[in-house]
């Protein structure tokens, strides 16, 4: 075994399976292509899993790379143990279809034992129980010590349904010195004696739904070889992070701080993760990922705050992370050259994540101390949410810090309270978006911003003005929402009765979204943005995207709203006018003079009127001229509208003309479909009408079809037939409702025959009480109306009825009973109560509602107890 650097073991082992006919593919980005499903890539395969699952064909079936990859699930354990990463390299070669346990094998051992180097008597393979093709080619194809081989149960690779194998993993003693002593350590101990350096996975089978592991017809191998755990080894050192990938980041942070590394083991941990996130951070920004309080953005953030509060601990209060960018690039360079051409952009983007952090680290750390000292006092282990959320919120402490900071600590931090104050703030700036998305304007006059331009097809802009809460500023964060001008912009601004365009602006610091597009008085075109993820500044270059899907559903409204116009007045009269209107990506809204509402019939003519418009395919004519020229013309003008000496004019040649300063389609057949769906009466002598186009109106559309489809389904009949099949219906329910209050007339004409039969006296007053037969409230109510005109001097009824899955109660006294002292409301409470409800009235009527119905004698025996109680 020879001494090998990190760039050395990369090399040998890409060239190695390019010389047994792999493909040598370059690292892929930390970004996954067209995977939503993966946050970052984390494993070597990650690129591969379209060829793996057989989505996409590979460009060879045999493929080598060394991928870097991210991942933070153990993050905790950074720097605590000798082989944690949040940033690691992953040697991998991959079959798709084309060798499999036989050559992965053979391949790995000979790379180990002979390019390597390695001492075969240190090395250990570990196999799936069942897999005996495994062990008969490490037992037969390679001299491994058969002793060295260990059956694991846990050797089998899958997650859930689809490809799934057994894995087979090769370890290195590194010795009992390295190792915890125990008379039972072996592959798999926690210790750091045994080293896994290498995994090769076998797919063989497709697991199914019901777990069933059918065999597959192309099997894969997919391998991981850890460059860092290598580089340990070949260099002889105790941990990944004395290996030359590392250990000069380490060096540089120690001098930084004024520290020796080896000398203090909790100085020693946040040296080590310094080093890791610094490669971290360097690689995502190279890879375009930049700060943010969502996804990627977050995790670089989280990893970048967590390095500086570790450099805090080590007395470092300077800026410190682009020297460390620096040194990164040098450990990379030859390799990964984008580190060495990026480097300056990467290194303003770390610094100025940096400085915003450090302005409140001081702060929020005072903060967090002092309530971690109060809770001590109070002998308390929980952070209250809220406070764990201002830390956040204020001073840019991701929650993960907090709860590690309290865990150093023996403490944690209430992640529910947490969360639910996060929520109210996300539901706070989302309708704080929704409700006005107008902001105040600060006085622009002294701001230089220079000449502006308009072009629909501008693709590139510079920031010449940022402005925040009506104050003028230099830059945006991530989070911020504010007011951009572009020296030149392809949004249209609203007005004339139609929203703004909406879209994103994208710079190499920074993405924004564009929530709306309004003009100043002056006309000068502004977006309203929220910032993404990392920030804007003045004098940055942006990448323009302007939404064209809701852009172009807007024009097809604006237009439509022209034909309708021109369309009202050919149906309904020259009368009609222009009371205003409003478009969106969504519907158009146009109201106009009119003193009665537009028949049916006139609206089906419009409507018919303007698809058939539509389906004349025109293009729609945009010119410039006099105001004059344009009215004697016969363009259409905006009653009460200020229009300049120059107008523009929309035209749709031989059916429409007006004065419009909207986005219009370029040519009418692009509206697809126009769809009036309301017309209604606003304000005296102003009706609206609503209507949908293009994708919306055909939406509609469908939803009508399916809808009337569903009530021909339950109706048993076809179309045609349909309204006929109702009116039946209709005739058979009012038939069956008049022979149903028949029945129930009877009904409760026989319950009140039997009542009366039951019927007491109590001192001069008749009392009746007991179950009826009632299908609703009113059926109870009518029948204690009946028993109750009955009585010929002072009476009282008190009646019960299950209705559904409750009890009802109703109590009716006549005026004698009422006199006697008699109260139905009080009756009817106690009633209720014994049945499990509650309720009340009048002296003379009341009712209520329970749950028991098996407890209704015991309701009713308290009835006649009640009514004798009362009366006088």
């Amino acid at each position: 075994m020879k001494y090998m650097s990190g760039k050395e073991i990369r090399r040998k082992y890409l060239d190695f399976f390019v010389k047994n006919g792999h493909l040598e593919l370059p690292s892929a980005s930390l970004i996954p292509k067209d995977d939503p499903s993966l946050l970052m890539i984390g494993a070597g395969m990650a690129p591969f899993k379209a060829y793996f699952t057989g989505k996409m064909k590979p460009p060879c079936t045999r493929i080598t790379t060394s991928q870097r990859c991210v991942r933070t699930g153990d993050i905790e354990n950074v720097g605590h143990t000798a082989r944690h990463h949040t940033f690691f390299e992953m040697l991998g070669n991959f079959s798709f279809g084309d060798y499999f346990k036989y050559d992965a094998i053979r391949w790995a051992w000979q790379f180990l034992t002979e390019e390597l180097d390695l001492p075969k008597d240190k090395l250990w393979a570990t196999i799936y129980p069942d897999d005996e093709e495994a062990y008969k080619i490490w037992t037969t194809e390679t001299d491994i010590n058969p002793d060295h081989i260990v059956k694991l149960d846990d050797n089998f690779w899958e997650i859930g349904s689809g490809p799934c194998g057994p894995d087979s993993e090769i370890f290195i003693d590194l010795g009992e010195e390295r190792g915890c002593g125990s008379p039972t350590c072996g592959v798999g101990c926690d210790c750091d004696r045994f080293l896994e350096i290498w995994n090769l996975v076998f797919t063989q089978f497709d697991r199914t739904e019901d777990g069933k592991y059918n065999p597959l017809v192309h099997k894969n191998i997919d391998t991981g070889c850890g460059l860092e755990r290598v580089a340990s080894v070949l260099q002889n050192k105790p941990s990944n992070f004395e290996t030359d990938l590392m250990f000069p980041i380490i060096e540089y942070a120690s001098k930084v701080a004024g520290v020796e590394y080896g000398k203090n083991k909790e100085t020693d941990v946040s040296l080590k993760v310094i080093a890791d996130h610094a490669r971290s951070i360097s690689f995502m920004v190279m890879d375009g990922i930049l700060p943010s309080n969502e996804g990627r953005g977050y995790v670089l953030r989280r990893l970048l705050r967590r390095a500086v509060r570790h450099a805090r601990t080590l007395g470092i209060q300077e800026k410190f992370l682009a020297g460390a960018v620096d040194v990164v690039a040098e450990i990379y360079s030859g390799v990964y050259d984008e580190l060495t051409n990026r480097k300056d952009y990467i290194k303003k983007v770390i610094t100025l994540e940096e400085e915003r952090f450090a302005t409140t680290l001081n702060q929020g750390m005072e903060l967090l101390n002092a309530e971690i000292e109060s809770l001590k006092a109070e002998n308390k282990t929980v952070l209250d949410g809220e406070v764990g959320f201002k830390l956040y919120d204020t001073y840019g402490f991701p929650w993960e810090l907090t709860d590690e900071i309290l865990h150093e600590n023996n403490m944690t931090l209430d992640k529910d309270s947490f969360d639910k104050a996060m929520e109210q703030q996300r539901t706070r700036a989302r309708n704080a978006r929704g409700e006005n998305k107008r902001m105040d304007i600060p006085d622009l006059r002294d701001s230089n911003i220079g000449e502006l331009k308009i072009d629909e097809n501008a693709r590139q802009a510079k920031i010449v003005c940022i402005w925040k809460n009506a104050q003028i500023t230099d830059a945006l964060e991530d989070g911020d929402e504010a007011g951009v001008i572009l020296d030149v912009t392809p949004f249209y601004a609203e007005g004339g009765g139609q929203e703004g365009d909406i879209g994103s602006l994208k710079s190499d610091m920074g993405s924004a979204t564009v929530i709306d597009t309004k003009k100043l008085p002056d006309g000068t075109v502004y977006n309203i943005v929220h910032v993404t993820e990392g920030s804007l500044h003045t004098g940055d270059a942006v990448e323009i995207t302007v939404d064209m899907t809701n852009k172009l559903a807007s024009a097809r409204n604006h237009t439509a709203t022209h034909l309708l116009q021109a369309a009202l007045k050919r149906v309904v009269g020259d009368h009609i006018n222009q009371a205003g209107s409003f478009v969106n990506a969504d519907h158009l809204r146009f109201d106009f003079s009119s003193f009665e509402p537009i028949t049916d019939e006139q609206l089906a003519e419009v409507e018919a009127m303007v698809n058939a418009e539509i389906l004349t395919g025109q293009d729609v004519n945009i010119s410039f001229m006099k105001q004059d020229e344009a009215k004697e013309m016969g363009a259409m003008a905006l009653f009460g509208e200020k229009y300049g000496d120059i107008v523009r004019v929309v035209t749709v040649p031989g059916f429409s003309m007006e004065l419009c300063g909207g986005s219009h389609v370029k040519n009418v057949g692009q509206i697809g479909m126009f769809k009036i769906v309301s017309e209604t009466g606003v304000a005296a002598g102003v009706r609206r009408i609503e209507a949908l186009t293009g994708k919306a109106a055909i939406d509609y559309m469908n939803n009508k079809a399916k809808l009337l489809a569903e009530a021909v389904s339950t109706l048993k009949t076809n179309e045609t037939n349909l309204l006929d099949k109702i009116n039946a219906v209709l005739t058979e329910n009012k038939e069956m409702k008049q022979e149903l209050t028949k029945v129930q007339a009877a009904r409760a004409k026989a319950d009140s025959q039997k009542l009366l039969m039951g019927l007491k006296e109590y001192n001069g007053v008749n009392v009746i009480v007991g179950k009826v037969q009632a299908a609703t409230m009113d059926e109870l109510r009518n029948s204690a109306d009946l028993i109750c005109s009955k009585y010929e001097k002072a009476g009282v009824v008190v009646l019960g009825a299950v209705i559904g899955d409750k009890v009802n109660f109703v109590v009716k006294a006549n005026k004698d009973a009422v006199a006697r002292g008699i109260h139905a409301g009080k009756i009817v409470k106690e009633v209720a109560q014994v049945a499990g409800g509650n309720g009340g009235g009048r002296p003379d009527m009341a009712q209520a509602g329970a749950k028991q119905a098996e407890k209704l004698p015991e309701a009713f025996d308290k009835a006649h107890q009640i009514i004798q109680a009362q009366i006088k």
